[in-house]
């Protein structure tokens, strides 16, 4: 051969990753930039589980989706119709009626609105110091560090003893105090942590809120700085120490989502894992029209801790969502028709990966690294060590999603998190793949993931709405 068929060789054999940037014309490059304002918008209106949900039903509702409820009532179904369902106000279910039956199989994403936080504790309010504080138990993998002199607003809800539900949220307008877990100073902490392992420098019981140090009151008054606490709650709220008992109370950063670089090619913010997966998953679902197969987004919580509980992947929801499907659209269900129907489903575990960070290369395997910028990412495995905890997709199902990407002009890529026995993670894929579907994670990758600022590109914020729209319609 000569230099210029070895060359023409080369191209045809060798893969090469493409940079989102390079692909997109001047008008995708705006709505690229017009997706990512809505979605900063997003980011700042869902910092909870219990937000995000109530997001994501605003604008199904506004989109002409109806509860599953309100079909269930009609008795029948009209062709590529809308629907949802709310299960206990954490998690959401949609749908867009497809011209195929079901029992032949649906195409479902399924993302998780739950992220990383600081949970208040049943007993939280206490006094040490002239301070009033709040006790907080963390939620989902943090590290401790970078929750430490951050400004957090609290959000949640509290069940008083009359049943009466109360929703707070404090820290997030601009007039609004915050609340901090404050940090040791460098001139004292030698001995104290900088000997220490990183995980046992910051201790889970020292990541306590600030909340006060006012206090009602003489000095003869006993835990006067926690009685001023509790009465500026009791005046406001009406909430007495007992109601923290019935009380869901998250402390989350009280940060907006913000540009990152002077060309604003980046998102900043709190929870992108996973509410970009949710984000992008649900403006696909609600520009979905008239799709052959039944379109499905499923929005899970608990993620973060496994999965467990009655919200989240490994709950009943998911089939009770179904079934009510299959019945409404066919007059019956049974065991056999469920199963044959998730049997027969193609899936998406919308869920983000690791890309990689210039200054941290060395936990990267660099040729199976993501990369911010390059598109959605499909990660074939997950878990830990010898994929312990993974799905691991099959290749037809990984081919099928390749070949739909390519035909729709979707730029992605492939990662893996981490290097082998660097560490590893798992996401909802293992526990759908239990009911028999084809299922593959696919979302975009993050810097910082897991802090409380964490980053994404533009490019794969738009890369995996387009893909998440190809694989729905």
């Amino acid at each position: 051969m000569n230099k210029k068929e070895i060359e023409k060789r080369k191209k045809q054999l060798s893969k090469s990753d493409k940079l989102v940037w390079d692909e997109l014309s001047a008008t995708d490059t705006q709505k690229a930039f017009s997706l990512a304002e809505d979605y900063k918008q997003f980011l700042d209106t869902s910092k909870t589980e219990r937000e995000a949900a109530r997001e994501i039903i605003k604008q199904a509702e506004k989109n002409g989706f109806v509860s599953i409820e309100t079909a269930l009532k009609a008795g029948s179904a009209t062709p590529h119709q809308k629907i949802y369902a709310l299960n206990k106000e954490r998690c959401v279910a949609m749908a867009v009626l497809g011209a195929d039956p079901m029992v032949d199989g649906v195409n479902l994403i399924a993302s998780h609105i739950d992220s990383p936080r600081l949970d208040l504790k049943q007993n939280p309010v206490y006094e040490d110091t002239d301070l009033a504080l709040l006790k907080t138990h963390y939620y989902g993998g943090i590290r401790k560090y970078q929750w430490l002199s951050v400004p957090l607003a609290l959000h949640g809800r509290i069940v008083k003893g009359d049943g009466e539900s109360v929703d707070i949220v404090i820290g997030e307008e601009a007039s609004d105090p915050v609340f901090v877990v404050s940090d040791l100073l460098p001139h004292l902490a030698g001995k104290l942590q900088e000997n220490k392992k990183l995980s046992e420098a910051f201790e889970g019981e020292k990541l306590n809120l600030i909340a006060g140090s006012r206090p009602l009151g003489s000095d003869t008054v006993g835990d006067r700085f926690k009685l001023g606490l509790l009465n500026l709650l009791h005046e406001r709220y009406g909430i007495t120490e007992t109601d923290f008992v019935s009380a869901e109370l998250e402390a989350v950063p009280a940060n907006k989502a913000k540009d990152i670089g002077l060309d604003r090619s980046l998102v900043g913010g709190y929870g992108q894992d996973d509410r970009i997966c949710a984000f992008t998953q649900l403006a696909a679902l609600l520009g979905t029209k008239t799709p052959k197969r039944t379109a499905i987004g499923l929005f899970f919580d608990k993620e973060e801790i496994g999965s467990e509980g009655n919200t989240g992947a490994q709950s009943a929801f998911m089939e009770d969502f179904i079934s009510d499907l299959l019945l409404l659209t066919q007059g019956t269900v049974d065991d056999r028709t469920l199963r044959k129907t998730l049997i027969n489903t193609w899936a998406l575990s919308g869920d983000v990966n690791a890309a990689m960070d210039p200054d941290f290369k060395e936990v990267h395997e660099k040729m199976n690294a993501a990369k911010l910028g390059h598109g959605i990412c499909m990660t074939k495995f997950t878990g830990a060590r010898g994929k312990a905890g993974s799905s691991d997709a099959s290749a037809e199902f990984v081919g099928q999603v390749r070949n739909l990407f390519d035909r729709n002009k979707v730029v992605w890529q492939t990662g893996e998190l981490g290097k082998i026995d660097q560490g590893g993670g798992g996401t909802i894929a293992k526990f759908l793949a239990q009911k028999g579907m084809e299922i593959l994670d696919c979302g975009p990758a993050l810097l910082s993931m897991h802090s409380p600022f964490e980053i994404a590109s533009k490019a794969d914020i738009y890369m995996t709405f387009k893909g998440y729209k190809a694989f729905y319609a």
